[in-house]
């Protein structure tokens, strides 16, 4: 121990001074600009958050040399670049460039010395190296051969194969989230595995020996790194791989326990921010799992009759995830129940994927049609990927909430190993089967069969994206008119697939506020949407240029929407009541310019006023248009902005109200909600109630379903 504790001293305590007191440092700390000359470590990635309207790249570099006050300062250490300039998109890494900009602290303590903002384009230095523009062609080929396919397979086969995420739909990415899958997500392992394990299998055909053989699974092991980039998962599963080889070519091919601790070791100390890796830390667990668990619980399967290969397609996702739980647990404050079940039906498309796409990126430099013909091939083991996931996350309390941290992640790993511990006599397994299937039993019937969602005959479903907006209006089987979208993507994707949505003939923007339009990549992946609606004003700018973007992505045409237009989708009629005239200089601009729109799905009719406060509300009374509906979705999340009299004319049998669990807005206000309860509305919250479904009735008459929070 203390010689280890030496070596760890000696690999972290120069990287921690160079990052305290080096030049990086002493420019960070006086804030002026800096011209800094550094080498790319890694793909640029687009950040969620957008300046002005514009990308934000994230890049990870190393510094070599700082210029501030016109001095050159030669110097050492880790950048995160904050670059608004198209220019950083697509560099490679090892390239060299020269950035202009300012330099901040990071956020977080890790060995990151500083993050660089800048708005200017980077300014290449000679060329990235050979191999790493060889890796950038044969990546850029694979995703171009997967272009002509579906949205969702053809985002996740670049990620699974090579670690390329930049095109995987984010509802994807949130199902395999919750359904314990994200390692199929992107590269890992298990990719290293099967690549491997193929080449040694090749080998085999020809007259030599070990060493041979092991030295050209490495040499293909090396440029599959390379490929793919070092992420902490490949980089622990190429150094244990590599281990593994030198034990087969030495004679001792049964050495992988020492070989995975040998592979902590050295790449911990050779680089120690590995020890703070979330993904390092979950793939050394995994593979923990597998060599240590996953052995003795295949034998006790198949002592008690499972057939091997049973025992062994059990095991090994049961021993994976037990060992990840409690680290998944300490860091997202969830535990899935759908992890073990997803990830054994899934596993055997992984292989099949993972071979195709390789070879799709290989020969796509040099044969494109046949890239192209294995990529369609290899859509379909992807495809059943997306629908385990996908399926899996719509399961009712597949991911169930559990304290985050250390104590919850301490607590779950007691409770897996107690639970494990007494699992071994045949009384404690016993009872803990008849506990397990009596929660089941009562549980089932209430929380899938009964309450089910979607509940039959909605017409109109309030989503709960949090502080914002996402309305869903019932078109068709499996269509629907969107207005508004939430904050961000995957709250109104998940509602949206929750209710089987899959076409949207027409979405409109009530305004351009962030919490109206923030997700509309959520609600435009994956889907077949006809048009997008705005109305008449187009502030604030950002808003508009992040819309137009999208859309421009998507392929999905933009329409003006003016007040007096009738337009009609499926089961869904519209007429447009406001803004009947752009207002300026009231109280908030953006809101009194709202899309004010009256819909009726069959015999159900909603007023859907976005965030319209005193001034629009006045505006559209005094057309004398109609505005009487069974449903109001009420203004503004339920400010005190709204007026009296709009409330009144509107009559609402229900009221919904979008908003955000203990917002910072006050919203909803008191006297408001007290407003329309006495006037007879029934008062449904997505803050308390989840999403909120309406429910047409044969008698004609409306009846409420909440999902509540799961």
């Amino acid at each position: 121990m203390a010689v280890g504790a030496a070596m760890a001293g000696a690999g972290v305590v120069p990287r921690l001074v160079e990052r305290d007191s080096g030049a990086v440092a002493r420019a960070t700390e006086d804030g002026g600009s800096v011209t800094v000359r550094l080498v790319v470590r890694d793909d640029p990635r687009a950040a969620d958050a957008r300046v002005g309207g514009l990308p934000l790249w994230i890049v990870p570099a190393s510094v070599e040399e700082i210029t501030t006050s016109g001095t050159r300062h030669p110097t050492g250490g880790r950048l995160l670049v904050l670059g608004q300039h198209q220019g950083w998109k697509g560099l490679l890494p090892g390239q060299t460039v020269i950035a202009d900009g300012r330099l901040v602290p990071p956020q977080r303590r890790d060995l990151t010395a500083a993050v660089l903002r800048t708005t200017g384009p980077p300014h290449l230095v000679g060329d990235p190296p050979w191999i790493q523009r060889a890796a950038g062609g044969l990546r850029a080929g694979l995703r171009d051969a997967c272009a002509h396919l579906p949205s969702k397979p053809g985002g996740l086969l670049p990620g699974l194969v090579v670690g390329d995420t930049s095109g995987l739909d984010p509802g994807v990415e949130d199902a395999f989230r919750q359904t314990g899958m994200t390692h199929l997500t992107a590269v890992s392992g298990a990719n290293l595995a099967i690549l491997a394990g193929l080449v040694l299998a090749a080998l085999r055909r020809f007259p030599i020996g070990p060493g041979w053989s092991a030295a050209l699974a490495a040499v293909a092991i090396a440029g599959f790194v390379v490929l793919a980039r070092p992420s902490p998962s490949v980089v622990r599963a190429a150094a244990m791989c590599g281990l593994g080889l030198l034990a087969l070519a030495l004679g001792r091919p049964r050495a992988a326990v020492p070989a995975l601790c040998v592979s902590i070791l050295v790449l911990v100390l050779v680089d120690p921010s590995l020890a703070a890796a979330p993904g390092f830390a979950l793939s050394v667990a995994a593979t923990a799992g597998l060599l240590l668990i996953a052995p003795s619980w295949s034998a006790a399967l198949a002592r008690r009759g499972v057939p091997g290969v049973a025992a062994d397609a059990l095991a090994v996702p049961a021993a994976a995830q037990a060992a990840c739980a409690p680290l998944l647990a300490a860091l997202t404050g969830t535990v899935s129940l759908t992890a073990i079940p997803a990830n054994l039906i899934a596993a055997p498309a992984v292989g099949p994927a993972t071979v195709l796409g390789l070879l799709a990126a290989v020969t796509a430099p040099v044969v494109p049609p046949l890239a192209t013909a294995l990529t369609w091939l290899g859509q379909w083991p992807a495809w059943w990927l997306v629908q385990v996931a996908e399926r899996g996350a719509a399961v009712p309390d597949g991911l169930v909430p559990w304290p985050d941290g250390a104590v919850g992640g301490w607590t779950l790993a007691v409770v897996i190993a107690a639970g494990a511990f007494v699992a071994r006599w045949q009384l404690p397994r016993r009872l803990i089967a008849v506990v397990c299937s009596a929660v089941v039993v009562a549980v089932l019937p209430l929380r899938v069969v009964a309450s089910g969602w979607p509940p039959a005959g909605w017409v109109v479903v309030g989503c709960d994206v949090g502080q914002g907006d996402a309305l869903v209006l019932r078109a068709g089987p499996r269509s629907a008119v969107v207005v508004d979208v939430g904050p961000e993507p995957s709250a109104v994707d998940g509602c949206l697939r929750r209710l089987g949505v899959d076409s949207v003939p027409l979405l409109l923007l009530s305004h351009l506020h962030l919490d109206h339009i923030g997700g509309l990549d959520g609600a435009l992946a994956g889907r077949a949407v006809g048009a997008i609606g705005l109305g008449p004003y187009r502030e604030p700018a950002e808003g508009a240029s992040a819309v137009a973007r999208s859309a421009r992505r998507y392929g999905v045409r933009l329409m003006s929407v003016t007040a007096g237009e009738r337009l009609t989708a499926g089961a869904v009629a519209l007429r447009v009541l406001g803004p009947v005239t752009v207002l300026h200089g009231t109280r908030s601009d953006p809101n009194n310019n709202s899309l004010i729109v009256r819909a009726t799905v069959g015999r159900v009719s909603v007023l859907l006023p976005g965030d319209a406060e005193h001034d629009a509300e006045r505006a559209v009374m005094a057309t004398g248009e109609p505005l009487a509906a069974d449903v109001l979705k009420v203004p503004h999340h339920g400010s005190a902005w709204s007026e009296p009299a709009f409330l009144d004319a509107a009559r609402p049998r229900v009221a919904l109200i979008e908003v955000g669990v203990d917002n910072d807005y006050g919203h909803p206000d008191r006297a408001v909600v007290a407003h329309l309860v006495r006037r007879g509305a029934r008062v449904l919250r997505t803050d308390r109630n989840g999403d909120l479904a309406v429910v047409a009735e044969p008698n004609g008459g409306i009846a409420t379903v909440v999902r509540g929070h799961r």
